[in-house]
């Protein structure tokens, strides 16, 4: 068994999804952006998505035009909230590259 089987389960669910839809994969990036937000998802689940997004060359336009289709359908509560998680995963995202940054400086100077 492996250490990580929710990880493993959800990347294994990802790759199903990514394998039977119809949509190409920028398609599926704002789909599942537009879900997050329905769903008010937290900051780490952004985290994840956005990070997969930026890798398919989506931008922080793209963010915003999903936003702004979907605020009809969720409200602006919903929106505002999904705002303040997707820059809470910026920040956590910049804290971390920041970190490894530090870390690889410090262990060249070793």
């Amino acid at each position: 068994m492996s250490d990580t089987p929710v990880l493993d389960v959800l990347a294994q669910m990802t790759a199903d999804s990514l394998a039977q839809s119809t949509l190409d994969p920028p398609a599926i990036a704002l789909a599942r952006l537009a879900a997050l937000v329905a769903s008010d998802a937290p900051p780490i689940s952004y985290l994840a998505n956005l990070g997969a997004a930026a890798e398919l060359g989506l931008e922080i336009e793209d963010v915003q035009g999903v936003l702004v289709a979907v605020a009809p359908i969720v409200g602006t509560a919903r929106v505002m909230t999904a705002a303040r998680n997707i820059a809470t995963a910026f920040g956590v995202a910049m804290t971390v590259i920041e970190a490894e940054i530090e870390a690889a400086l410090a262990e060249g100077q070793s």
